[in-house]
């Protein structure tokens, strides 16, 4: 794992280029960002949506378009499946969302004539850099309201892959709860209790689960000591299994907007990663997120 966002970023910037859709394009944020990924050697843009208005958007930054990368059209659904069939055909290797619903691009990309889609749940996750001396992988704060167990077998294995293409080759999952002891009236200690055991059975692969796991004691070695907990995850956790999407939105606004640091974030589970991003992210995420969509092609 890489120790941070700047050094996932330059491992972006210096693999072979890949050609990246954008639905939607005319964004100047995000145009703001491809014009960085574009000149760093880090992608090939295809711009889909209204010719005009991205221009447009383009100048704002101080971007020159090229009008070869655009694919001209302005209705929200021609836009999502257009994107998808450049990515089927094999013209782009992932995609980004940009002014467009995520429930209009995610419905398109779940298209069975695309041949996207795979027998998993779609889940979002975030990669973090929170001061420590490695990413933090958290999941998942904007997609799945409140997963079963079942659905967070399915985001644990979703992050694990991304894990592993960032070189870490059997991450430590943290499934989170208030507490690090189960407690019948808490169904989060119970749930996380369960998908440890699920892991140690090898009906989740490719990870170690162990939970459940407060968040201090989930990152931090010496409050894991303090408490007297002794876990191959306990103070070491690669991936943060959120117990719902409260929790996890909570958690990444708070690292953001209160802690100051930074996150790249994608949407897992499909063939292809899908780089989605909040509205209120700034360009520089933006970026990272690029980054990030990028290695886990």
């Amino acid at each position: 794992m890489y120790k941070n966002l700047e050094a996932l970023l330059e491992a972006a910037q210096t693999s072979p280029k890949a050609t990246m859709a954008v639905a939607a394009a005319a964004d100047s944020e995000v145009l703001e960002a491809i014009k960085e990924a574009h000149s760093s050697g880090m992608i090939e843009p295809v711009l889909v949506g209204d010719k005009e208005a991205i221009i447009a958007a383009g100048k704002e930054v101080d971007f020159q378009v090229d009008s070869e990368w655009i694919v001209d059209c302005s209705d929200p659904d021609e836009i999502a499946h257009k994107t998808m069939e450049l990515v089927a055909a094999g013209k782009a290797d992932f995609l980004m969302k940009g002014l467009i619903g995520t429930s209009t691009l995610l419905r398109a990309l779940l298209t069975k004539e695309y041949g996207l889609r795979r027998e998993r749940l779609l889940s979002h996750l975030s990669v973090m850099d929170v001061g420590l001396e490695r990413l933090i992988i958290m999941t998942d704060g904007a997609m799945n309201i409140a997963p079963d167990l079942d659905k967070k077998a399915q985001i644990i294995a979703n992050a694990a892959e991304v894990a592993h293409k960032l070189g870490i080759e059997k991450p430590k999952v943290a499934p989170l709860a208030a507490v690090e002891v189960v407690n019948p009236d808490m169904p989060a200690t119970l749930e996380a209790a369960a998908l440890s055991k699920m892991a140690e059975r090898g009906q989740i692969k490719g990870a170690v689960v162990d939970g459940p796991l407060a968040l201090d004691n989930a990152v931090d070695e010496e409050a894991a000591r303090h408490k007297g907990i002794t876990s191959q995850v306990a103070g070491k956790a690669d991936i943060l299994l959120m117990p719902d999407i409260e929790a996890g939105n909570v958690f990444y606004k708070a690292m953001l907007y209160l802690g100051g640091y930074r996150a790249a974030s994608i949407v897992v589970g499909a063939k292809v990663p899908v780089v989605l991003t909040s509205r209120a992210d700034d360009a520089r995420t933006k970026l990272l997120s690029i980054g990030l969509g990028k290695l886990a092609i």
